[in-house]
Formats: structure tokens, sequence, C-alpha cells
């Protein structure tokens, strides 16, 4: 059975990762800031991150892998904990390391390439536009460097946008939700034209399952769907199939300078694993 330590594990992400892992039959320790309820039992260590140093993390025999989530304010692309806590995310994982952890996966992000147009894989160049985009292109270098010191797996898994059980994160498709409960008739919006990779986030949990227990697969890898789709079409499907009255004002924001008229990621390694995880054939 693997050992896996989840940071953030009670995250809009985690608390699905943790499921996935756990119905894969690995022995999960979550580890969050605030005791709440998971589908399934599992280990948990009621803290922040960062004050887990290595006789903690070694505590019962150090985790086989290191899964780590945590990350605050990733909905506003520009606040300033992204460079403020660097330095503890930095620190976490030369911790994990020096517990004797030799897997460590980290999760990053397409804002970390900053703008692009096309498909991006693990050899697009990396130049972020945005303070959370900068921090985890410094956090991926920095733990690519600690993890071949200590001769372990890196793996970085790059999400794009994510949506999906939408009453507990903090998207746009949230605010279209909470909009619709306050009776608007309208809620203004950039032209919807740009393409994104969108992935529910029960599908991102379970790829990043998967990555998390395998050692095939290693380094960069984009946990997505492979499919470019413009974000007014994602809109309009996302108020039909739940019966949304409220209407987007297109046009009334103009679209981000750093946000690419249409960006994707590549599933050539994702598919790799999705083909060996069990039952794949059946």
């Amino acid at each position: 059975m693997t050992k896996v330590l989840v940071t953030g594990a009670a995250g809009y992400i985690g608390v699905h990762v943790v499921d996935a892992l756990s119905s894969m039959g690995a022995e999960v320790v979550a580890v969050h800031r605030g005791r709440r309820p998971f589908d399934r039992q599992v280990r948990q260590i009621v803290c922040d991150f960062a004050e887990l140093d290595p006789d903690r993390l070694a505590e019962g025999g150090a985790p086989d892998v290191i899964l780590h989530l945590a990350w605050k304010n990733g909905f506003n692309h520009n606040a300033a904990s992204h460079i403020d806590d660097l330095p503890d995310h930095a620190r976490f994982v030369r911790h994990a390391m020096e517990a004797g952890t030799r897997r460590f996966v980290g999760l990053g992000t397409m804002h970390e390439v900053g703008y692009w147009e096309g498909m991006i894989d693990e050899t697009t160049p990396n130049a972020p536009r945005s303070m959370y985009g900068v921090a985890k292109n410094a956090l991926r270098e920095v733990a690519r460097l600690e993890v071949e010191k200590a001769g372990g797996v890196f793996q970085w898994l790059r999400a794009y946008y994510i949506l999906g059980d939408d009453e507990r994160n903090q998207s746009l498709f949230t605010k279209i939700l909470g909009w619709e409960a306050e009776g608007k008739a309208t809620f203004p919006f950039n032209s919807g034209l740009n393409k994104y990779d969108f992935i529910d986030v029960r599908d991102l949990a379970r790829q990043i399952a998967l990555v998390s227990l395998q050692t095939k697969v290693a380094g960069v890898i984009d946990c997505c769907s492979g499919v470019p789709m413009a974000l007014r079409d994602r809109v309009e499907a996302f108020i039909a199939d739940n019966g949304l009255a409220i209407r987007p004002e297109y046009g009334a924001f103009p679209d981000r300078p750093y946000d690419s008229p249409a960006v994707w990621g590549s599933i050539a390694k994702i598919n790799r694993i999705l083909a060996d995880a069990p039952g794949a054939g059946a």
C-alpha cells in the first residue's frame, strides 16, 4: 500500500483527490488547516503545511509520496501571498526530502507559461505574467532541484481551467451561481471568445491520484482534457445545464492581456498513465 501525504487536503481539489486516492487503495494522510468530513476514513493532521518539519513528516514512517496541493489565493492571480508564501513552500520540499520521502508531486498551473497560443507541453517556455504564475514557476524549479539532489522522483502536475463542485470553489462558475441566487438578470463579462482547456474537478482528481501512484511517467505532466473550448460556449453550457436564467453581457470587460486566444494542454503523458490504470482496458 502506497502512503501518500496530501497537503491542502480539505481544499476544492484536495477533497476529491483524497477520495480518489482512497478508492485506489492508497494509505492517505490528509493535511489541512480545519477539520472537515471526508467521504472516506483517512488519517488527518490538522495544521498548516509549513508546520510540518522533517521529524513530524517522518512520524510513523516517511510517506512514500508527498502530494503538495496547498496554496492560498489561487483564484486571485496577483495576491501578495503568492510571493510572500514562496519560502514556506520551498522549505517544505526540502523538509520532505530530509524526512526520507523520495517522491514529490506538486500542483502547478498553466499560468507558469504566461502568454501562449496553442498547445502547451513540458517543453513550452515559461514566461509568467502574474504573481501566481511567477510563484508556481519558481517553486517548480526549486522542487526539481531539491528532489534531484536527494535522488528522488519529481512530478509536477500542470492544471488548466477547472469546474465542477462549483459551490465550493471561487471560479467564475461559482460567481454565476451566486449572482443567479441574488436574482440578477445579467452579469458583466469579457468577449468570451478565448479558448481554454476545461476539466471537471473529479476527472482532474482522478488524474492527479493516478500520477501520484506511479513512477513510469515523471517530470512536468499536463492534467487536462486536451480540448480547447471557447469560454462563452462553456459559460452558455453551464447556464443551460444548471437551468439558470441569468445572461452574460459580452464585451463589458476587456480580456486580460496575459490570456491567449487559444491555449490547451498536451494529453500525451497523462494518456500513458490513464492507459496503465487498473481497468483501463476493460
